[in-house]
Order: C-alpha cells, then structure tokens, then sequence
C-alpha cells in the first residue's frame, strides 16, 4: 500500500497528542505490528510533517510499553528522513530550573527491558552511536529555539530509566554525580532505532520538574509533569514551527550513512 509521505517526522511526548486540526491518517503495517497511533501528515511551515503521539492519542502506553520499533519504522515508511522528538525531562542540575528547553548533545541508557534494534539477525551489524543525536538537526533546533523567543540549554547528558517509576532519591543524586543532567524515559531506544534506520533524530527535551534528589525534601508526581507542559505547550508549538522551517532539505550530516548495511 501506498502511504502519503513526508520527509520530516514529529513524535510528541507526554503532553503533545496532537498537532494538525486536519490531515491524512495512515497508519503502515509494520513488522513490528501498529504503531500506538496512526500518523497524521499535515502541513506545518510550507513542509509536508508527519507527526506520532508516542505515548497514543490517550497516553495510553506508558514508557516501558511503547512499540518503539513499530513507531520508528512506520515513520520511516512514510518517507521521513529527519525525526523531531519532543519529550518531557527531569532536572538533575540547580542550573537548569524546570521551564527551560534543552538539546541534548549525549545519552545514557539505564533501561533493562527494551526492544532496542532492528538488527535480529540473520546478519549482524552494529550500528556507530558515539554522537547519538543528528548534529545539523541539533543546530537547527538552536537556531529555532531562538527565533521562537525560548532560548535552548546547548548539550547536555540526558539519563534514560526504565519507567514508569520515578528515581528515588539516592538514585536522582548518583545519576547527578556522574555530571548527568536531565533524565527522562523514552530517548532510548528511539534515537538508536532512528540511527539504524540511518534517520536523523532531533531531541528537543521540555524539563517540567526538578529530580528527586535535587532539592532538599522535592518528590516528582505526574501531575507536576503533566501541568508544567502544559503551561509551555504553545512555546514548544512554536519552537517546532521554526525547527520544521529551519531543518535543511539536503543532507548536512551522515545520520543516513551509518545506517547498518543488513538493513
């Protein structure tokens, strides 16, 4: 089946369930089974986009349920190229207070039960993750967070745990120790998926909370996550308005070279 195609991709996070008030539903086959939602292609700053609630329309999945594969893939076959993700992030450092953007420049994995490759034989082939994140995306996504007027924290280590648990104290506090300085739960295995589908995928991370172990006698609850991106849902609207615009139309990286040749 022919699918209506787009070269950019947006997966919302917690938060972001929807995008365009119109649009053409697909929803590929793939073979990883459905994605937790059909993607809805629309039009946003003159380009074709396609976007994916990650979590479902309802936030029906939690972290450690999401059909990563399923989704990466289904954008992948609808023709997108470049992957924005947006997700909700934790503060684990007093310099960066809850309503500040980030693009993150590393990724540590601290899942344990995660479909996390495409690369289930029979060849084998491992794909490089030193720089996990496009480096042109990267740049536009600062340039377009400061022409939307929300100034983005440049790099940074993002932590991603298993979910759908918060950290306890003591593990908030050694995660901060290692110079780490936001966690959240659903960059990985997303970015690896994207890197061997030679994608380029582009973190834009809306840190909603402080960690546990960041301030003295401070817990996290979904109601702090859920209520501060909403207060800063328009900005992040905007801020991908700019990014679409702003992401080149030609290849100014080699996200799609490292794509494992048994793909």
């Amino acid at each position: 089946m022919e699918h209506t195609q787009a070269a950019i991709g947006i997966i919302g996070g917690t938060g972001l369930y929807s995008l365009f008030t119109d649009g053409t539903e697909e929803w590929p086959d793939t073979p990883y089974g459905k994605a937790g939602a059909p993607l809805t292609v629309g039009k946003m700053s003159g380009r074709t986009v396609a976007f994916l609630p990650r979590h479902g329309r309802r936030h029906e999945y939690a972290p450690h349920n999401v059909n990563y594969r399923a989704n990466v893939w289904s954008l992948e076959k609808c023709g997108v190229t470049r992957v924005i993700s947006v997700g909700a992030v934790g503060s684990l450092t007093p310099r960066i207070p809850p309503g500040s953007l980030v693009v993150p420049d590393q990724l540590v994995d601290r899942t344990t039960g995660r479909a996390q490759t495409y690369v289930d034989g029979p060849g084998v082939a491992h794909a490089p993750f030193a720089d996990p994140f496009c480096p042109a995306g990267r740049q536009a996504a600062l340039r377009a967070a400061e022409q939307a007027r929300w100034p983005a924290v440049n790099g940074g280590t993002q932590v991603v745990v298993e979910g759908p648990r918060f950290s306890t104290r003591a593990e908030s506090q050694w995660y901060a120790g290692q110079g780490w300085t936001t966690i959240g739960m659903t960059a990985h295995p997303e970015a690896v998926l994207a890197r061997e589908l030679g994608l380029c995928y582009v973190p834009l991370s809306m840190v909603t909370d402080w960690d546990a172990g960041v301030l003295p006698g401070h817990g996290v609850t979904q109601d702090d996550v859920v209520e501060a991106f909403a207060a800063n849902v328009v900005r992040m609207r905007d801020v991908l308005a700019a990014l679409v615009e702003a992401l080149p139309t030609e290849d100014e990286c080699n996200c799609r070279e490292l794509k494992p040749s048994v793909l």
